[in-house]
């Protein structure tokens, strides 16, 4: 796992959280927020799984 997957993740947790806490207190701001990082995480995420799979293909590994 390398570290755009990594940060994705990351990314993809905080923002289900601000989505969700944004929902619970009425805030339509922070779960716009929450939804977007998200949305930002998963793409890191998937850049990250694209960077893994070129680099076994390359090493053969």
């Amino acid at each position: 796992m390398n570290k755009d997957q990594v940060k994705g993740h990351i990314n993809e947790a905080k923002g289900k959280v601000k989505e969700i806490a944004g929902k619970l207190v009425g805030n339509e701001d922070l779960e716009q927020e929450g939804t977007i990082q998200k949305a930002a995480g998963k793409v890191e995420s998937a850049y990250g799984d694209l960077k893994e799979d070129i680099k076994k293909v390359v090493t053969g590994k």
